[in-house]
């Protein structure tokens, strides 16, 4: 994963409030294990800013996966 992907949680973070699920974009990559995410509501506006465990996130895609 890299700075500015599209993610959304692989399970719950009640200690954050997020739920599994929630969608954020990868705004700062702290170290090997933990990302930067923004999670924003559909008009923009940020309601948690979280590092979170690479293990606890799948990218989202938009388009079809290159063929290796």
């Amino acid at each position: 994963m890299k700075l500015l992907d599209v993610v959304a949680t692989l399970e719950a973070l009640p200690e954050v409030h997020l739920a599994k699920g929630q969608v954020g974009t990868i705004v700062d990559e702290l170290n090997d294990d933990f990302v930067l995410v923004e999670f924003a509501d559909l008009g923009g506006v940020a309601y948690a800013i979280e590092p979170i465990p690479i293990g606890k996130l799948i990218e989202l895609r938009h388009a079809p996966a290159m063929a290796a």
